[in-house]
């Protein structure tokens, strides 16, 4: 994330649930995966457009992982005052992880403004 991006007052992303799930296909190198649930709220007074997405997760064996890309699941999502977008996707890893970053809208007059998604956990089971 970039200093030099504002944040916009009144836009907020909430993780709303986080499930380890072990019947998804994953990377013989990071053989975990999660699937996580958020949405994205528009408290603000003005429309924004989500044009990107930076993740960073941080594997408890030290490895990071770095996820950028334009939009957020194939979609750049308009959102209205008071509007909100909601969705799943997933990460994989070898190992328990941290999962957070941001995402950055722009208005219709072009200002960018970036919100940070808060930190999780990528805890892998006992069973494990």
């Amino acid at each position: 994330m970039s200093a030099s991006i504002p944040q916009l007052l009144g836009l907020a992303v909430s993780v709303d649930d986080v499930m380890y799930m072990p019947n998804l296909t994953a990377p013989a190198d990071r053989p975990h995966p999660f699937v996580y649930f958020i949405t994205i709220r528009n408290g603000s007074s003005l429309t924004v457009t989500v044009r990107a997405r930076k993740w960073v997760v941080r594997q408890g064996n030290g490895e990071v992982i770095v996820v950028e890309g334009d939009g957020v699941v194939g979609q750049c999502p308009r959102l209205e005052p008071g509007g909100e977008f909601s969705y799943n996707s997933c990460h994989t890893v070898s190992h328990s992880s941290e999962a957070g970053g941001a995402y950055f809208v722009d208005t219709d007059d072009g200002q960018r403004f970036c919100v940070r998604i808060p930190p999780f956990r990528l805890e892998l089971p006992q069973w494990v």
